[in-house]
């Protein structure tokens, strides 16, 4: 895998704000493709978050079966529209947010009659909502929420939400991904392969960032699974005399860590290498202010610029 290459073919959006992407990426061994492909494949669909519609609340609605004055829909068929809303996080926030929308009839309502945080952008901003067909001022609140996969009404449920209306909830921007392996022969009767994939997505990701965030996520998996199959080192007695002789007089600042990392090692009185090491890890892991991000931004650290294994 180090000699592999990976290249967009083809990216194109449509008038709807949804993408499509197509990548090739060159391996060097056979068996590779497949492995990498439907890691991928089930990474994009199940592991990619995003922002849905959890449950809206109507002005003079108080169950699905209810009748909008002056609306040409009935409930169920607002609420269907409602889910087709796709939205962009653009900070990556995923707290619940709050839309509004406040109209006087006549017109015709779409996505964009809504006003949303500043960090959420609609991608199908002219999407169709509904028509109000009189005179009448129609008032409805959103709730936004980020997830993964796909969640039913009944999940989201809520004994705060008495007002709302529960919708289900489609959070993954993920629509279809397609993978295709193609051998390669070159003169001397070597196989070698190459990886077509395919992504689809709704319009709040594109292709190439979606494969990227993947990628990552795989990336830090087997990173996991290789910090709890590394050995623990410390075990004896000679072993810690030998890292006091070598590491003691070596500060944390050589590792160069995150201003973050840094704070926390120094607040609990972690000045030099040798400090961090005979520092029990199983303590380390207890405090609540390291994270496991700032426990991997140690291993990591130590492993690379002084070959130890925490």
């Amino acid at each position: 895998m180090m000699n592999s290459l990976i290249k967009c073919i083809k990216l194109q959006k449509t008038e709807s704000g949804s993408s499509y992407g197509q990548f090739l990426i060159t391996l060097t061994k056979s068996g590779q493709g497949i492995t990498i492909g439907n890691a991928l494949r089930r990474i994009l669909l199940n592991d990619l978050g995003g922002l849905a519609i959890s449950s809206v609340r109507i002005s003079n609605v108080k169950h699905e079966f209810s009748v909008i004055p002056g609306v040409r829909e009935d409930i169920l068929n607002v609420l269907l529209n409602l889910k087709g809303i796709v939205f962009k996080n653009k900070k990556n926030l995923k707290t619940i947010q709050f839309g509004r929308l406040r109209k006087k009839g006549p017109c015709v309502v779409t996505a964009s009659s809504f006003k949303l945080p500043m960090h959420i952008e609609i991608v199908n901003s002219k999407h169709y909502i509904m028509t109000i067909s009189e005179t009448n001022i129609v008032e409805i609140e959103i709730k936004i929420e980020y997830g993964t996969g796909y969640k039913l009404a009944l999940e989201t449920f809520s004994k705060d939400d008495n007002e709302f209306l529960q919708i289900d909830s489609i959070f993954m921007p993920i629509k279809k991904v397609n993978f295709k392996v193609e051998n390669i022969y070159n003169n001397k009767f070597n196989i070698k392969e190459r990886l077509f994939l395919e992504i689809w997505t709704n319009g709040s990701l594109t292709p190439n960032f979606a494969l990227l965030l993947a990628a990552k996520t795989l990336i830090n998996l087997f990173f996991n699974i290789f910090i709890l199959n590394e050995p623990i080192i410390l075990n004896d007695t000679k072993k810690n005399c030998n890292i006091k002789q070598n590491y003691s007089n070596i500060a944390i600042e050589q590792l160069d860590l995150s201003k973050k990392t840094y704070n926390k090692l120094k607040t609990l009185k972690i000045n030099t290498i040798y400090d961090l090491l005979k520092f029990p890890y199983q303590n380390l892991v207890k405090f609540n202010n390291f994270d496991i991000n700032t426990i991997k931004e140690i291993t990591f650290s130590l492993k690379y610029k002084l070959n130890i294994t925490l």
